[in-house]
């Protein structure tokens, strides 16, 4: 009886299971219009942020936060503990011992300054910003004459929608997304249901579900929110950075030049993945900032990613380490000496290389950033393979002569920064804080660690955009700021001084390029 009554079921309802089939058949055949813009982003953390404490609660000391707590190691006036997620602190009791000055480590692998302040007896509190990690894509399609879907990719964080995600097209068989480069082979597999486009991206997170943006919505995918905008300058606002800030007028800049190069800026089209995208602009004057200006969702208080640039804070920091803290260090500075103190059976050129060597990119080793070389940089910091990134790259061969010629290394720096760390004898982290960064009044930055804790000065270091720009005032002030010396006038003419020629019409110098202008009938010698 069962039986029958099933069958009976399954009689009936069968017709309606065929309808059902068949309204999705259509359904799915239907063409899928992909025409427009479409946008994706993910937040991938960190968790551990907030408030920070380190108090001594029953004859321990501890440090707590976000219901993590771990044992606080005391070594004299040195503070350190390590959290089970991986993150950690490193810092020291100040004189006074009413504040422990020193570093929040973000997974291993990122310092910021963190200052813990006295919170009552046997208590220290402190608030702690991690650096977020997070990915925006943009995908805009368009249908071409021949019927064919043109696309690319922008991704504002890391600029990854040209070299790296180099999409040209798009097609479309179903449910299943292709996004194809200039010789239609695939960059990027997607999947598209109930018109979200879901596309996994590799060593980024993970799938992406990208959306479309309605034309009339406000998106970051433009400089300044939509397609057309209109500007009005305003000047920048007065912080507690250590800026002086004015209008452009006052410092003789003609105000209606600069509101017309924004306006190209803003209304320039965004055509391709290498349409220019300019994050910020900053403007300073006499001494003064004159001019602030934010694109592309970026603004003041983000720290931006300065990539190699960073590069150029090694060189401040080895001048500031001379003229603030003695240290012994100078262009003639032997690398080997420094790092390998009584090493036997070095060749040649390995003896002779000099820190002047590193900085200006001259030294002899078999790397050019290019990818396919030994001493590399993508070579050498991917993955876990060389967790010691200085022996790395003292391990790689001479294939030229130190001082022949500049070829771009990012690993130079890095080993011209652990000579300075080895001489000085201290953490590079600090240093710059004590001597660079608090004097600058620099209060929020990110530095890129290496796998053993050591800063990595070749690129990569986060800086809010006001505080980025105070390099630039330091070098035209000769080494002052605010009236306070932080390098020797001779090191900053030395460090920009044009010595080697490297790419096009560019020469350069201790880890500064410089470049020659024509203007007016003369010629400028900009620096950067």
């Amino acid at each position: 009886m069962k039986g029958q009554t099933i069958c009976a079921w399954l009689l009936i309802a069968s017709p309606a299971l065929v309808t059902v089939s068949r309204a999705a058949l259509a359904q799915a055949q239907k063409p899928v219009d992909l025409t427009g813009l479409w946008q994706a982003k993910r937040r991938l953390g960190p968790e551990v942020r907030g408030t920070l404490t380190i108090d001594r609660p029953t004859g321990g000391w501890r440090a707590s936060i976000v219901g993590q707590t771990a044992p606080v190691r005391l070594s004299g006036d040195s503070v350190r503990f390590q959290l089970p997620s991986g993150d950690g602190f490193s810092g020291l009791v100040n004189a006074r011992r009413h504040a422990i000055v020193g570093h929040w480590i973000q997974e291993r692998r990122t310092a910021s300054p963190l200052t813990l302040a006295s919170c009552g007896a046997d208590c220290y509190r402190g608030e702690v910003v991690p650096l977020d990690e997070e990915f925006t894509f943009f995908l805009k399609v368009s249908k071409q004459p021949d019927g064919r879907l043109a696309a690319f990719v922008r991704n504002p964080e890391r600029n990854l929608g040209h070299r790296w995600l180099p999409v040209r097209s798009i097609t479309v068989n179903g449910s299943n997304v292709r996004l194809l480069d200039a010789r239609d082979s695939l960059v990027l597999p997607g999947v598209i249901r109930d018109d979200v486009l879901t596309v996994y991206i590799e060593n980024r997170g993970g799938s992406y579900d990208f959306r479309r943006v309605p034309d009339t919505a406000y998106t970051d995918f433009y400089p300044r929110g939509r397609p057309t905008a209109r500007y009005t300058y305003v000047a920048p606002r007065a912080r507690n950075d250590g800026w002086p800030v004015g209008t452009l007028d006052e410092v003789g800049i003609s105000s209606d030049s600069i509101v017309a190069m924004i306006q190209r800026l803003i209304t320039a089209p965004i055509d391709s993945a290498t349409a220019m995208q300019s994050h910020g602009l900053l403007i300073a004057r006499h001494g003064k900032l004159v001019f602030e200006e934010y694109f592309y969702g970026e603004h003041a208080d983000k720290p931006h990613d300065t990539r190699s640039a960073s590069k150029s804070t090694l060189t401040v920091l080895i001048g500031a380490a001379r003229q603030q803290a003695g240290v012994k260090i100078g262009p003639e500075t032997r690398v080997y000496s420094v790092m390998r103190p009584g090493a036997a059976n070095l060749p040649p050129g390995k003896q002779s290389m000099t820190l002047q060597h590193l900085l200006t990119m001259s030294a002899g080793f078999d790397c050019d950033d290019s990818g396919d070389r030994p001493g590399d940089e993508d070579v050498i910091t991917d993955g876990d393979t060389h967790p010691d990134w200085y022996k790395a790259i003292l391990d790689v061969d001479i294939v030229r002569a130190n001082g022949e010629k500049a070829v771009y290394c990012s690993l130079k720096p890095h080993l011209a920064g652990g000579v300075l760390g080895r001489v000085a004898g201290r953490p590079l982290q600090d240093m710059l804080r004590e001597l660079v960064t608090e004097p600058l009044d620099m209060q929020r930055y990110y530095l890129g660690l290496s796998p053993l804790g050591d800063v990595y000065f070749g690129g990569g270091h986060r800086y809010l955009l006001r505080d980025f720009t105070k390099y630039a005032q330091l070098y035209l002030n000769g080494g002052t700021w605010r009236g306070r010396r932080i390098l020797d006038q001779d090191w900053v003419t030395r460090s920009v001084e044009p010595r080697y020629p490297m790419g096009r019409d560019a020469r350069y110098g201790y880890l500064w390029w410089s470049r020659e202008y024509p203007y007016h009938g003369r010629i400028i010698n900009a620096y950067y």
